[in-house]
């Protein structure tokens, strides 16, 4: 397509690349799993997330992205402090409006986790992921191992 033909099909307002361009008033964070809201359009100070990219933390007027979640922490950081969630995966969705929207596939408090029912699940894993009676069931056990690692090492760090 020639230069002449993309300037006339170009869109009135250009999208915004760079962070430093929009003027927000605060994050606004949707945090969501399929039974349940945990957050809805709630302002808070920053969110960090576990991201398939790496790990990142997004503040008002963050470069708007769409960025797959890992099994890992989900930290809210608010004027009355922060909490923890622990994630087994999703999605985070950073709009140009700063509005963060967060669609996780599991999302639990990490201060309500036990350690010893993680140690537990997770050697049952261990098992199954090398020993499972299908090739389907040696598959899911080493997701389960994949999370239930990234849950003992969430754990490890609270």
């Amino acid at each position: 397509m020639s230069f002449l033909v993309r300037a006339a099909v170009r869109p009135a307002r250009m999208a915004r690349f760079y962070a430093t361009e929009a003027a927000a008033s605060g994050l606004r964070l949707t945090f969501a799993v399929p039974h349940q809201t945990l957050y809805k359009e709630t302002t808070v100070n920053q969110v960090n997330i576990a991201a398939v990219s790496g790990d990142m933390g997004i503040l008002d007027s963050h470069v708007p992205s769409i960025e797959q979640l890992r099994p890992g922490v989900v930290e809210i950081i608010e004027n009355s402090g922060s909490k923890k969630f622990f994630v087994s995966g999703g999605f985070a969705t950073m709009n140009p409006d700063s509005s963060l929207n967060i669609n996780a596939v599991e999302a639990f408090p990490l201060e309500e986790v036990s350690a010893e029912a993680v140690r537990n699940n997770l050697a049952e894993a261990h098992r199954i992921a090398t020993s499972g009676a299908t090739e389907e069931a040696k598959l899911e056990g080493k997701i389960q191992v994949e999370v239930l690692e990234a849950l003992q090492a969430a754990l490890s760090t609270k």
